[in-house]
């Protein structure tokens, strides 16, 4: 098997989360009735850095919220594996915000629909947009990120990693071919 190819370095990494974040400024025209949710895990840490550059850019502070999603999975019962739970706190009203939500890799798009079932528990947004830092195709919902760090057209067989200093130790994407 060959070993992963890096296609995202920390300084790249950075440099997309600091253009999501004027992208969204722009779109939002500020940082007002802004909020920002990631999902669990690593969209958390990605939306945590997004709000982090929101306040040095605008110098306002933007909520952040993690979502779990497991439980709202088209998949939940067809997995192997047991499904890994993570906690959701939204420790503020959504209803009336624009909420970002924020994941790593936009795949096939059953986690974002997945995503937006369980964000409605919580409230009812103006509008909802997304954030990935990377796009690699092959969507099977209609779903299309509003921002994105990377498009990154890959094979059904290849595989994306996000790796996050938070979780990970070290900032960096990679790919790897499933198949070897």
């Amino acid at each position: 098997m060959m070993a992963p190819a890096r296609l995202l370095d920390d300084g790249e990494i950075r440099r997309a989360v600091t253009r999501i974040a004027h992208e969204i400024l722009e779109r939002n025209k500020g940082a007002d009735g802004l909020a920002l949710v990631g999902i669990a895990a690593r969209g958390d840490d990605l939306a945590r850095r997004l709000a982090s550059e929101i306040t040095r850019i605008e110098g306002a502070k933007v909520p952040v919220g993690v979502l779990d999603i497991t439980f709202y999975r088209d998949d939940i019962g067809m997995r192997a594996e047991a499904p890994e739970v993570h906690e959701t706190r939204i420790g503020f009203d959504i209803t009336g915000k624009t909420v970002v939500l924020v994941d790593d890799v936009l795949f096939t798009g059953r986690t974002i629909r997945a995503a937006m079932d369980a964000l409605v528990d919580f409230g009812r947004p103006t509008s909802v947009a997304l954030a990935v830092l990377v796009d690699r195709g092959h969507r099977e919902l209609p779903i299309r990120a509003d921002f994105v760090g990377k498009n990154v057209p890959t094979r059904k067989d290849e595989s994306v990693r996000v790796a996050l200093q938070e979780v990970d130790g070290e900032d960096a994407v990679y790919m790897d071919d499933r198949t070897g």
